[in-house]
């Protein structure tokens, strides 16, 4: 049985459900309440209209509670970095939750955090969960197993499957700790969203994938998407990015990939909404329980939460490793479109489960290893 203690919410918590900020009063000056006032000014003027509308229309929010959301999730991603430094060993993650607020998680009663973020003791630090997936990898690729992920709320790696008997078996094999997996039955099988219909850019004349983010390499120009749209040397035949080249493509184990174009086409920091664009500023990585949009040719501007990261998926193709997990649905064709918090770049879509008339899963390969793997540069203002 997991613990749960609450340790410390100093004071009324900063966020309530309805994200209502109120001035910092006597708390410190690092409290999570003052930080939050101040990223929510900082955020004044400063937010697309396109983003506050897909928040409002899709999410649920008020205006104002969008705008409350967005200072949350800023700060919350700090604190992510922040408190893993902090914590140390002990550390087991930072989320955020439903009603806005913000929760870091610890092994030792000794841990604290900024005013205003409540904190938890849990059994299981994150470097014992991640030895956890550590031993599902080295047992190597089983069949009736959907994949796996670390959930931080609830302190334990998911281990999804179609078959109960091949989950236990993995547990068994891998020498896991039984008490740190909790094992769910997947409804279906994971799948890429290979495309099947009109999309932003076709490969070799025959099918075609969505971008994710224009970026650059030295003097070359190019973009982000995703490595089972194509692989190196595939020509991009179509779309707004053509003509065009894939340059280098990893799939499976991860699922990025990017395609070099034309120097005399311009780059443009934008993401298309499909009702209007949302500007680029840099690629910092958002928080569990961030909101996060996506932008596909099937199904346009969808949004949702990012629910888990570091998930393993066992596709037919073979497994991916390091993908994040979120609600905002996708269909066949939204391959390698963007995925964005705010006005930060987090990463190419990939794959999942459902659709976008009864929902389901999605999950995205990050940015920042696809960046730092091939040494590119996101395009955060326009390139000529």
């Amino acid at each position: 049985m997991k613990r749960k203690a609450i340790l410390a919410a100093a004071g009324a918590a900063a966020v309530t459900a309805a994200y209502a900020l109120t001035a910092a009063g006597p708390a410190m000056a690092d409290s999570l309440q003052s930080r939050t006032a101040e990223a929510r000014a900082d955020l004044e003027g400063a937010v697309s209209p396109e983003l506050i509308a897909a928040m409002t229309d899709q999410l649920g929010l008020t205006r104002s509670e969008a705008h409350d959301r967005l200072a949350v999730e800023a700060v919350a991603s700090d604190l992510d970095t922040e408190l893993a430094d902090d914590y140390g060993a002990g550390y087991a993650g930072v989320w955020i939750d439903p009603d806005g607020s913000v929760t870091a998680a610890s092994t030792s009663l000794g841990e604290t955090a900024p005013s205003g973020v409540d904190t938890v003791v849990v059994d299981h630090s994150m470097a014992e969960l991640e030895s956890v997936t550590d031993s599902f990898e080295a047992a190597g690729e089983t069949d009736g197993i959907a994949g796996w992920y670390i959930d931080v709320r609830d302190n334990t790696v998911v281990l999804e499957a179609t078959d109960p008997a091949a989950a236990d078996s993995l547990v068994a094999d891998a020498g896991a700790d039984p008490s740190a997996v909790d094992i769910t039955v997947a409804d279906e099988a994971y799948e890429p969203y290979y495309v099947r219909g009109g999309d932003a850019y076709n490969v070799e004349n025959s099918w075609r994938c969505s971008v994710g983010f224009a970026v650059t390499k030295g003097s070359a120009k190019g973009f982000t998407t995703a490595g089972h749209c194509g692989e190196p040397g595939d020509r991009v035949t179509g779309g707004n990015a053509s003509p065009g080249i894939f340059e280098d493509s990893i799939f499976p184990r991860n699922d990025g990939a990017w395609a070099s174009v034309g120097s005399d086409q311009t780059l443009y920091n934008i993401v298309n909404t499909y009702n209007g664009s949302r500007h680029v500023y840099d690629s910092d990585e958002a928080a569990v329980g961030s909101s996060v949009c996506r932008s596909g040719s099937t199904t346009g501007w969808q949004c949702g939460y990012i629910e888990a990261k570091k998930q393993t998926v066992h596709y037919p193709q073979g497994t991916v490793r390091g993908l994040t997990r979120t609600s905002a649905c996708a269909e066949p064709g939204d391959s390698g479109g963007s995925f964005i918090t705010g006005n930060s770049a987090q990463g190419m879509t990939s794959g999942g489960s459902g659709d976008c008339r009864r929902g389901g899963t999605t999950f995205f390969q990050p940015i920042n290893p696809i960046l730092k793997k091939w040494h590119l540069k996101l395009v955060t203002r326009t390139v000529d």
